[in-house]
């Protein structure tokens, strides 16, 4: 089949300059949740309909989707929905369905859209439809004896009409070669003057064709964004949705209603996660992982029985099985952690790999370095990776034991089993087994006194 999304809308109550469609919700654009359900349809064209920052949505979804199978129509200017199709229209196989989406209708889920395209069959037209308690607004959807015979925008409706409650979503599959025809027959002879997509219905009872209907699970997948409001309405149900799941999964959640995912989140048996955590990427949670309060991770693997303590930052790291992380620890990009591996309060590591049992507990920097097993760094340590040009390796091998407040200034290796003394400034390589230590001789002045304040002039 085609997919069109119309994406062409400005977004005036947004009240932004970012189109509306590249806003995001659970940190992806909404045009980006759109074309991903779309594209789980395999459809065989994909068009979408741009307009108002046209050149922005298209640049944004090219550098995001490299290489993909969309095909971009033009609308300018936007003169309603059925002038928006008419743009896409010359783009489309005419001998398969044509399903029409809104790139600003983010929530809607592959399963209704496959109902909706049965529906439809090769040769009907069938609307996706939803029963609101409140439905100002909406295009109704009116039938005669049960059968669809046409859709009265909210604007142009009488009082009758306003009093039913079934509305039209606008999103539709139509045969291509009929839509076509119909589209060239639309007016704007309307209070918005503008071209109404759901006129075709009514030229579909006229033409004697069938016309069908599905509606959602939920009508939550049907919702649009013209808000931010209403785009902060959408995204706390996407993450109540996101909840319910890992709590139908066996997830401990201590409140379902303070958690973000944006991204994937995939966790074994027993996790458990505390309030105010955001999920970014891709993340998996082994079994027994638990995670402290105010946690931003990020594009992370963690295994299983790991600690993640409160305020710690994780991004583009792994953390091995029994490891204790934080709290107010940063595991910045390339990080690799071992089992049982501690990264305590306040240390920073970037781009470092740390074997099993080795310990960063406190007050420290660790970045471009490669630790082995058993290592202790003691607090206030920094491995001083970059010399204002380049950035260089520090290795500690096994067992090594780094003292407090010491500077190890890269390139250097720390031999297995060695010992720096607190202080030390290490700039040559440190020997196996042995101490070595990097100090200025301790004194005591005699004479010295502390400087006391002048004594002030009477007046």
């Amino acid at each position: 089949m085609n997919i069109v999304i119309l994406a062409a809308g400005q977004g005036k109550r947004m009240r932004s300059d970012l189109p509306k469609v590249l806003h995001p919700l659970a940190g992806k654009p909404l045009l980006r949740h759109v074309i991903d359900c779309a594209r789980s349809l395999s459809p065989q064209r994909l068009i979408v309909v741009h307009g108002h920052g046209g050149d922005t949505v298209r640049e944004a979804v090219d550098a995001a989707l490299p290489g993909n199978d969309i095909g971009w129509a033009l609308q300018s200017p936007q003169l309603g929905t059925g002038h928006a199709v008419m743009q896409a229209a010359p783009l489309l196989d005419p001998t398969v369905p044509t399903l029409v989406l809104y790139g600003d209708v983010p929530l809607t889920t592959r399963d209704t859209l496959v109902r909706l395209i049965e529906a439809a069959g090769p040769d009907r037209l069938a609307l996706l439809t939803v029963n609101l308690d409140d439905p100002t607004g909406y295009g109704r959807i009116v039938r005669h004896e049960g059968r669809i015979v046409r859709i009265v925008e909210h604007k142009d409706a009488d009082a009758p009409t306003r009093d039913i409650r079934e509305v039209n979503t606008g999103i539709m599959v139509a045969p291509t070669a009929a839509l076509a025809r119909w589209l060239a027959g639309l007016s704007d002879d309307n209070a918005q003057k503008e071209y109404y997509l759901t006129d075709i219905v009514a030229m579909a009872v006229r033409d004697g064709v069938a016309v069908a209907s599905a509606q959602p699970a939920a009508a939550w997948e049907t919702l649009g964004v013209n808000s931010k409001l209403q785009l902060a309405e959408l995204e706390r149900v996407h993450q109540r949705n996101v909840a319910e799941r890992l709590l139908d999964e066996g997830v401990t959640l201590a409140d379902p209603a303070r958690l973000d995912v944006r991204g994937t989140l995939a966790c074994g048996r027993d996790v458990a996660i505390d309030v105010n955590c955001v999920f970014e990427g891709e993340v998996s949670l082994a079994d027994g992982v638990q995670v402290g309060a105010n946690c931003v991770i990020r594009n992370a693997r963690i295994d299983a029985g790991a600690q993640i303590l409160p305020f710690t930052h994780i991004e583009d790291a792994s953390v091995g099985a029994g490891a204790r992380i934080g709290p107010y620890a940063r595991l910045r990009p390339g990080t690799e952690l071992g089992a049982d591996t501690h990264v305590g309060n306040f240390v920073e590591m970037k781009n470092t790999k740390m074997a099993a049992g080795s310990k960063a507990n406190h007050l420290a920097y660790v970045g471009d370095a490669t630790v082995g097993q058993r290592v202790n760094i003691g607090a206030g340590t920094i491995t001083c990776n970059y010399d204002g040009v380049n950035k260089h390796r520090t290795v500690i091998e096994d067992d090594a034991f780094i003292g407090s407040d010491s500077q190890l200034v890269a390139p250097v290796t720390v031999g297995r089993g060695a010992t720096l003394g607190a202080g030390t400034t290490l700039t040559r390589d440190a020997p196996p087994d042995r101490l070595t230590v990097s100090r200025a001789k301790q004194l005591t002045v005699e004479s010295w006194k502390r400087p006391q304040k002048a004594a002030k002039a009477a007046k």
